[in-house]
Order: structure tokens, then C-alpha cells, then sequence
């Protein structure tokens, strides 16, 4: 079995223990514990008939991402950046972050991920849409549950698919 190390990486408080939580145990909590260094959990899904096994590091959350030890991407096959779709500040620097975090897993695989989409209505989305300069890949909600699984499966074939 193939097994990948992705990392959880954005602003603090924009959901990415949640997304973490929700994704590994089906469960969420409205509780806000801040994480400190990482809490690393691994999960086995199956793409297309193929096993793989996602080794999570769930990031404590920095403002700046060239604040992120650079030993945590040693080993890091894909990069999930998360931001708060409500909360401008975690994606006013989107492109400064993703270019670093790109400079850092110049061959990896990075998702932009906007969370706590329960907390807004459509049309607010579609206004986010020309506010944000890069856009995102999926929108989730790890309150609900929603494109969270689809997020870990789209990395999980894309991972499969650079494998082979």
C-alpha cells in the first residue's frame, strides 16, 4: 500500500483541526482548542479500486506560512491551505502563501481549500469569488460535512495519479 504524508496549513481558527476531525472521525465540535505544533492521524481510503493510506499533519495555525517550520514538509507529498471564507484576513496574502508554500513542495500537490461555507449564502460566495487573488479548489464546511470527503479523495487521486 502507497501511503503519502499531507499537510494542513492556514491562519489559526479558519477550521483546518476541524476539517482534520470531520474528515478522520466523522465528528465535529464548536469548541475552538488551538493546535500547538502538529497532531498527525492517518486514514486509508480507497481511489478507484486502490488503497492508499494519508498520513495528516494537522498544522498549528500561523499567519504567515514562511513562519511554518521548514522541517514540517520534509516527506510532505501535498499541501491542503485553508482559509476562512468569512474572515478576510485569512486569505488577503492567498498568493504570497501559496507561492511560498509552493517554493517550499515545488513538486507536491496544493489545494486551496475555503471552509465554513455554512456560514454564508451563495451569493456571498460569488462575491468571495472576485475578492480572492488565486482562486480556490473546493469549498467545505466541517461543520456539516460538506466536499470534506471529496477534498481527501480529489488529493488522494491526484497523489495516485503523479505515483504512476
Amino acid at each position: 500500500m502507497i501511503s503519502k504524508k499531507v499537510i494542513l496549513t492556514g491562519s489559526f481558527g479558519v477550521g483546518k483541526t476541524s476539517l482534520f476531525e470531520q474528515f478522520l472521525y466523522s465528528k465535529f465540535s464548536q469548541k475552538y482548542l488551538t493546535t500547538i505544533g502538529v497532531k498527525v492521524d492517518k486514514k486509508v481510503i480507497n481511489v478507484n479500486g486502490k488503497e492508499l493510506s494519508l498520513i495528516i499533519w494537522d498544522i498549528a495555525g500561523e499567519v504567515k506560512q514562511d513562519k511554518v517550520p521548514n522541517s514540517y514538509f520534509l516527506g510532505t507529498s501535498a499541501i491542503i491551505y485553508v482559509f476562512d471564507v468569512t474572515r478576510k484576513s485569512t486569505y488577503e496574502e492567498l498568493d504570497q502563501d501559496i507561492t511560498h508554500l509552493k517554493k517550499m513542495l515545488p513538486n507536491g500537490i496544493t489545494a486551496i481549500v475555503g471552509n465554513k461555507i455554512d456560514l454564508v449564502d451563495e451569493s456571498f460566495l460569488q462575491e468571495l469569488k472576485g475578492n480572492i487573488p488565486v482562486p480556490w479548489d473546493i469549498l467545505t464546511s466541517a461543520k456539516t460535512g460538506e466536499n470534506v470527503e471529496e477534498l481527501f479523495l480529489n488529493i488522494g487521486s491526484q497523489l495516485l495519479n503523479q505515483n504512476t
